[in-house]
């Protein structure tokens, strides 16, 4: 077994992720891809958690700015969708051989057990994929910020923004073909540069506890596993 930088990461997909080729909804592609792209860090005895985005199937600012519903009962419903999301990845990560752990931050006992920090750690310690969804179970709040709640509260070594882009830009580089990617950026320079790596919730969190963040593209193969061994993906966020 190879030496790897981290023991425990606390990996961060969107919702958007995946949909893949779709416009809507969940590939069952995408789903296969990052459960073997998982399954590679955790046969090099990495433990790994992830939190799982709704933006595929709905997002509480949708349903506000259609006049359906107000901006907490539209979050609540985008939660439910991290849901969905978060039983999809369980159902590939246990079909490519893995055991996992499903907890929500909102109480569902039929199909997930609730959010408990210590039962969590235990899971993790056990060689399971713990998947966290319900985002933080409160309206006004991001899975970016549960994401980097949840690495502070199990003592992850570092959060991993999997993204469909190589890394953090100083513009976007889908608009902007003069922008240049970081290989290495300060908290300072991300609120500075206003750039859009996660909500300022999110960010500070992580500043406060000394959690460093890597944003990489998880759509290119190998790159989960490269960053486990300690190799230079992406771009990193720290100090």
């Amino acid at each position: 077994m190879s030496e790897t930088k981290y023991k425990r990461v606390l990996l961060k997909l969107s919702g958007e992720s995946l949909m893949g080729t779709k416009s809507y909804g969940i590939d069952p592609d995408m789903l296969e891809q990052y459960a073997g792209e998982v399954k590679a860090a955790m046969d090099l005895g990495v433990e790994v958690a992830v939190v799982i985005g709704g933006g595929n199937i709905f997002r509480g600012i949708q349903g506000v700015q259609g006049g359906v519903v107000d901006r907490a009962q539209g979050d609540y419903m985008g939660m439910l969708a991290t849901v969905i999301n978060a039983m999809a990845l369980q159902g590939a990560f246990e079909k490519a051989g893995l055991k996992t752990r499903l907890l929500s931050a909102i109480k569902m006992e039929q199909i997930c057990e609730p959010f408990i920090r210590r039962r969590a750690m235990r899971h993790l310690e056990k060689g399971r994929v713990v998947i966290f969804g319900a985002g933080t179970g409160n309206p006004y709040f991001t899975t970016d910020t549960a994401a980097s709640l949840r690495a502070v509260e199990i003592e992850a070594d570092v959060v991993m923004k999997g993204t469909r882009v190589d890394g953090i830009y100083s513009a976007d580089p889908e608009k902007d073909p003069n922008a240049t990617r970081f290989e290495q950026i300060t908290f300072s320079e991300v609120y500075e540069r206003s750039l859009n790596v996660m909500d300022l919730t999110a960010i500070t969190l992580c500043q406060e506890n000394n959690l460093p963040i890597i944003v990489f593209d998880m759509n290119k193969a190998g790159n989960f596993k490269r960053l486990m061994l300690g190799e230079k993906v992406g771009t990193l966020v720290k100090g």
